[in-house]
């Protein structure tokens, strides 16, 4: 049982498209931006570690549990259901997010969205990507699976190039966090745009006006860490923290410490 008090709630974007958020707690307000297949659930435990400290709102990016969406699609319009969820906080909101999830988050700060201090976890750039490149092949695959219907076909295709073993995507197969996953893969192509052509975006970094927290875990690979150290350099107000001992599957109760120490008033 949730230790805070929270509420259900909607807001709507710029094009109509109404998005489901939780708030938690009191305090400055602070918005968790969730990566590839996240929902708001995915953000629950830390939510509650924070709600001491913050009025935490976690949401279902557009597609995914309890939020709309629309044909169409442009980073743009995610930009704007990001403004929508900051002006549900209050106009102005601290702001963390978890791999594409801070992806978008740099964007929509470089774009003028009101973000008042911006943390990301694990951005998702390849330090060896060169920009301008063409995307690479899954991302196109990626597309065409969703297309056809293959939602479960376009979940697999992603754990594999995320390095999960076959065998564990096997064995995820059977088990009942598959249809959860499943039921939001049809998303995975908007993830890829967000991310762009995979390279470390210095251009749109160095138009990020905030203080900005980059973190990535001590026990990731050498390759996401270079990225976040990358990232961190290319941003004007732009700091390096690594996390001892986490990887992607970040605990919560390691970072949270970390956000309330950033994100102190």
């Amino acid at each position: 049982m949730d230790k805070t008090i929270r509420t259900l709630e909607r807001a709507r974007s710029a094009d109509g498209t109404l998005l489901a958020y939780e708030r938690r707690g009191e305090g400055p307000p602070l918005v968790l931006v969730g990566g590839a297949l996240a929902t708001a659930a995915s953000d629950a435990p830390l939510a509650e570690l924070l709600a001491a400290r913050f009025t935490v709102l976690t949401y279902d990016r557009r597609g995914r549990g309890g939020s709309e969406d629309r044909a169409g699609y442009a980073v743009e319009r995610e930009i704007e259901d990001l403004a929508a969820v900051i002006e549900a906080a209050g106009g102005r909101a601290r702001v963390h997010g978890t791999a594409s999830g801070g992806a978008l988050a740099l964007r929509a700060a470089a774009a003028g969205v009101p973000v008042a201090h911006l943390s990301v976890y694990q951005p998702p750039y390849d330090p060896a990507v060169r920009p301008g490149r063409a995307p690479g092949a899954h991302v196109a695959r990626t597309r065409e699976l969703v297309a056809r219907g293959q939602a479960g076909a376009a979940l697999a295709l992603h754990l594999r190039r995320t390095g999960t073993p076959d065998q564990l995507v096997a064995r995820m197969r059977s088990s009942p966090v598959w249809s959860g996953l499943e039921a939001v893969a049809h998303t995975l192509p908007y993830d890829d745009a967000v991310t762009g052509d995979g390279s470390v975006p210095h251009h749109l970094l160095q138009q990020v006006p905030v203080r900005v927290m980059v973190a990535d875990g001590g026990a990731s690979p050498g390759p996401v860490r270079e990225a976040a150290k990358l990232v961190a350099d290319a941003l004007p107000r732009g700091r390096h923290r690594t996390l001892t001992g986490q990887t992607d599957e970040v605990s919560p109760y390691v970072l949270a410490p970390v956000l309330e120490t950033f994100f102190a008033p």
